[in-house]
Order: C-alpha cells, then structure tokens, then sequence
C-alpha cells in the first residue's frame, strides 16, 4: 500500500472554507465523516483534541498534520485539504498553515498502513514538494504529486543506503552521532523529526543513525556498537524511550518537535563537546531515570504531580463510590439514633460496600506519592514513593504530607544515584535492587518521621476548617475553586482546584461529604453547558459545526468534562474565559454557601444521589450556565464582523 491508496480523491478539500484552527478541524472531520471513513465524529475528533492537547499539530512552514487513531476510524485515511488565505492553527512558528493532512488510522492499523502513514511524515520534510502541494488545483495534480514524490523518495533511500555502505568501507574519521524519535502517537512527528536530522546530517557531513519508536514499533533499533561508536545522542522524544543504554555518553534530550525544526541545532549541541552526560540507574531496559523533553523545572513539577494524581484518582473515585454506596443503603435500610456513627457499616450490606471502599481509599496516599517519586527517578523511586504515603498516612500527615514524600523520594533516588555513580561496573546490577531502595528507604523513611510532624498539624487545622466550613467562608472558598476549574479548563490551575476538592473526600465522609468538591465539580459542569447555551442562544455568532459542538457539550457538561469547551476558548479566550469564570464562581460560590455536600469527586449527573441537595444543585449549576451562555453570547461579534 502507498500514500496514494490511503489519500482518496474524493476525500480532499481543495479550498478549505475555515478561518480558525477549530473550523478547520470541525470541517475536516465532516469531510472524513462525509465520505464514510469514519464511523462517529464525536469519537474522533475527541482523539485530534486530545492530540492537540498535548502540542499543536501545526509543524510549521505552512503545514498541519492533525491525527488520532482510534475505534471510530472505519479504514486508515489522509485526508488532504488546502486553504488559499492561510489559517492560524496555532503552529509551532507561529505562521499561518496553507496545507493539511488529516490522518485516521483504525485501532489495531496494520503495519503497511503505518509505513504508508510514514512515509508521508517524510515527504513533507522537502520544501520544494510541500510548494508544488500549494499550488496544486485538482485532486488529480495532488496525488500525482504524491506518486513522483515516492519514486523519488525511493531512489534516493537506495542512494543513501549504497553512500553509507560506502562510507562504512572508507577509513576517514567522519564524525557519528546516533538518535531516538518519538512521539505520543507515533505516526507523523516521529518519522518527520527522522527524516530532518538525516537531512541535516548528511549536509553537515555527519553519520547518524536514527531509531524511530512509532506505531508500527520501534524501527532501526539502535545496537550497543552503534552507541558505543557515537560522539554524541540526541533523543528528540514526548515520550519515554529507553535511556539507561546511553549511560556515559554526551545526550541532547528535546522535544521531538525540536527534532524537525531544529535539526542543526540538536547536532552541533550533541557534537560540541559540552552537552551534559547522562548517567543511567542500572535498572532494566525502559526504566530511565530521565524523561523526554523534561522541559522548565516548573513543567517537571506538573508532569510529576500529574502522575501521581492520574494513578491515584481511580482508586479515590471507586473508593469514594463505593462507601457514598454503603451510606445509601444504611440510609435506605435504617439505622438507630444511637448507632449513627456506624453509619455506612451498620448493616451487613452496606459494610461490604464500605470495607471494599476504604480498601481502596486505603492505597490513595501511597499511590500518589509512589507515582510522583517514579515520575522523578522511576522504578527505584516506587518503592521510596509508597512508603512515604504510607508513613503520611500514619503519621497523620494525609494528602499534603504524601505529596511532599512523593517528590522527597523521587530526590533522594536521584540524589543517590550521583553518589554511587562511582561504584564498578560489576555493581550496576545490584544498585537498582538493593542500594536504591535500601538506602532511599532509610533516608526518605527517617526524613517523613521529621515532615510529619509539622505536616500533621497542618493537615489538622486544614481539616477543622474545612469541617466547620459554613456560611460567608464557604461560598468564598467554593466561588474561588470554582473558577479556578474554569480558567484554564484542565490545565494546572483546574487541575489544582480538582486534586484539592478530592483530597477533603476522606476526612469529610462522616459528615456526608465534602463541599468543597460539590462546588468544585459544579464549577466544572457550568463552561461545557455554557457553550451548549450559548450556541443556541446567539446562532448568528457561531459557524453550523460550532452548533453542532455545542450540542455535544451538553453529554460533557452533565458528565463533568471541562474540557469540551477547550475549543471555544482556544478560538476566543478573552472572551470566552472570563465568561465561564464568572458562571462557575457563582454557581460554586453557592453551592458552598448552602453548604451542599458531595461523597464522590467526579461523575456529574450520574453521581446526584451522593448529594445532599440535587435538585438545588441542578439548579444553581444551570443558573450558572445560563450566566455564562449569555455572558459569553452577548461578548461575541457576529460571524460577519468577526476577525
């Protein structure tokens, strides 16, 4: 199978109508829809968002390689499409983007597939190709293009392959540097940032040999002789790749995005001489102490706060379930007055319900913590991780004092890793099984008995003022949590708000749960279910696929999916933003000055019998919806005058 198989005719755009980066997705995807090589549009487009999400598809130099691989997706598909005028699609350099290559690929896509998918990824790196694309007018002249640009793409791999053979023979002291791609999704960026560190290479008379791990494996694996050989690594990865085998060598570690638009870069910092040298942990293939594109010590701290809390969620979010369960069937079946503080493990039903629960809740501090630590220094880092959860557990330090003792012996890891780095050879083996979690174990141990003390008394005043939270307090706490879940609608400062609300769950079941996670959930429902008000309210203001979205924003609002309203605020922050703020904060603003409680920390309209109020609920989250629609609405220029 070519590119020319997977590139329809009938599936291209030629004059894209968009003018914003979520018209061109929304239109696109109707395309694929339209010409049935998708099965449901919701389906996929969450998949491109969610890629989206994770970088801009937007590669620069005029070109968009948005693609999401899932259930919806019918037959591995490109999806070609032009816009005359440019589109700003949010791309890496900030230009706008002429050409588009929407790519769907099945789950379970077969390798000729993926090579196709690749082998497109690598035309797109010649800039001469990429300008007959533009000025292409027919399907016809597009694919023809496609089809000479392979032959050509051909005949020079053969090239390539008999001057490197050649070089092999040749005994001059050519300079070699070898490199890891990859990227989340592994189908475009991957082979892209190959392909342009080859290029470069070649053209600054270095070797390289790249190992590409994409969808279809990993490809042109790197050999311990080519490691060894190697002046230089360069890892151009969004994800892990295996690390430990470069222990000793000089390694430029960036985001693969780098490796396409910063190819020259990454070579001459790998060949300089003064790129740091990376020390391995000694611990299996894959268990890198490092990951790729590390980023700013903030981003570092986010991205391992974040694995903690992705790992410990379902175990709050059952758990929490599960005992608001046993509390209903207490409730339901009757409990005396005088045994009300069994209440939840009165009857014997409703004690199965709360011991499965509380098993659950019971591993929530050692997860998080063990997760943050193994996001710091991985598997030598669990062990410490765990067990500092577990001692703030104990030592009654709860959420606060197990974050701490996550990111405590994540760096302790780290930090005795620097101290025997000295140790033989011979010893590599035994320090990620002993040393590590001995001696991480007996600092990071010693260390939390110190923390817990004056984290314990914290999380005791913390706990005492969110139980006798009432009145003007709580609707003040409620409004700000509240707007934090909208103002960046699942970035850091939502998050923030979030992992706060369900970490009062625990110390606030007796009460009937939390209400700071009532206004936090409730703070979260109002931005999608604006958008659905909003859509209907001011047609005038919104493109037909944005009323489209807007309808399936109600299904996220009611589920509690922030997120559904990412692409209207993308497209329109300052408008849209502030008027979701104001919505959520007053919804949760009431909602804590009512004092409703909640005993679970997500599910949306499926978890309203776990709350003290629902109908009240319901309605102050509506009322705040309707606030921010109109809000929202009334700031939004028409599509005639927009810009």
């Amino acid at each position: 199978m070519n590119i020319k198989d997977l590139m329809l005719k009938d599936a291209m755009i030629m004059d894209l109508q968009a003018t914003d980066k979520q018209g061109v997705i929304d239109e696109m995807v109707q395309k694929m829809y339209d010409v049935g090589r998708i099965s449901d549009i919701k389906t996929y487009k969450d998949g491109i968002l969610a890629r989206e999400a994770q970088t801009s598809t937007g590669l620069g130099d005029g070109i968009a390689m948005p693609h999401a691989k899932n259930a919806a997706v019918k037959e591995a598909t490109v999806l070609f499409a032009k816009s005359q005028k440019g589109v700003d699609y949010q791309s890496l350099d900030g230009q706008p983007t002429y050409l588009f290559f929407m790519i769907a690929a099945p789950e379970g896509a077969n390798d000729t597939h993926l090579q196709a998918l690749a082998a497109l990824s690598r035309l797109l790196i010649n800039h001469d190709f990429v300008e007959k694309l533009k000025g292409a007018q027919t399907p016809d002249q597009v694919q023809q293009l496609f089809t000479e640009a392979e032959a050509q793409k051909e005949a020079e791999e053969r090239a390539e392959a008999q001057e490197t053979a050649e070089n092999e023979l040749k005994d001059f002291n050519r300079r070699y540097i070898v490199a890891v791609t990859a990227c989340p999704t592994g189908i475009a960026h991957t082979y892209m940032a190959e392909d342009a560190l080859k290029k470069q290479a070649k053209e600054m008379g270095v070797d390289i040999k790249v190992e590409t791990n994409g969808s279809e494996g990993i490809k042109n694996r790197l050999t311990a002789e080519d490691i060894a050989r190697a002046d230089g690594i360069i890892v151009a990865a969004d994800k892990k790749v295996e690390m430990n085998r470069f222990d000793g060598k000089p390694l430029v570690n960036r985001p693969v995005s780098d490796g396409i638009r910063k190819p020259e870069e990454l070579i001459n910092e790998a060949l300089s001489g003064k790129a740091p040298v990376f020390h391995g942990d000694g611990s299996a293939a894959g268990d890198s102490g490092e990951s790729a594109a590390d980023g700013t010590i903030g981003q570092r701290i986010y991205k391992d706060l974040m694995n903690g809390v992705s790992h410990m969620l379902p175990f709050v979010i059952a758990g929490g379930i599960m005992i608001a369960i046993s509390f209903m069937i207490d409730n339901f079946m009757g409990v005396p007055h005088d045994a009300l503080s069994k209440l939840g493990s009165f009857n014997e039903q409703a004690k199965w319900f709360n011991d499965i629960g509380q098993a659950a809740f019971g591993f929530m501090l050692p997860v998080l913590a063990g997760f943050i630590a193994s996001s710091i220094s991985d598997r030598p880092g669990l062990v410490v991780g765990f067990a500092a959860g577990a001692l703030a557990n104990s030592g009654g330090a709860g959420f606060l004092g197990a974050l701490i003792g996550g990111f405590l012996g994540g760096y302790v890891i780290v930090f005795l890793r620097k101290i025997l780095s000295g140790l033989p050879k011979s010893l590599e083996g035994i320090k990620a099984i002993l040393f590590y979690p001995f001696f991480g174990l007996l600092i990071t141990g010693f260390l939390m008995l110190l923390i817990n003390i004056p984290m314990s008394a914290i999380n005791s005043g913390l706990n005492d003022f969110l139980n006798s939270l009432g009145g003007t307090n709580a609707a003040l706490l409620g409004a700000l949590l509240a707007g934090m879940m909208a103002t960046d609608l699942g970035g850091p400062i939502n998050k923030a708000a979030y992992v706060f609300g369900t970490a009062t769950i625990a110390n606030t079941v007796a009460e009937g749960g939390s209400i700071v996670m009532a206004s936090v959930m409730a703070g979260g429902m109002v931005p999608p279910l604006a958008i659905f008000v909003a859509t209907r309210l001011f047609k005038n203001k919104f493109t037909k696929e944005q009323q489209d979205a807007g309808l399936t924003n109600i299904i996220m609002g009611l589920s509690f999916v922030t997120e559904g309203a990412i692409p209207f605020a993308a497209s329109d922050p300052l408008r849209a933003i502030p008027s979701f703020m104001i919505g959520s904060a007053i919804t949760g603003g009431f909602v804590g000055g009512l004092g409703i409680r909640l005993m679970a920390p997500h599910g949306g309209i499926f978890v309203v019998p776990l709350l003290s109020r629902p109908i009240v609920y319901l309605l102050l989250i509506a009322c705040g919806a309707l606030i921010s629609g109109v809000i929202f609405g009334l700031l939004k220029k028409p599509l005639a005058d927009a810009k």
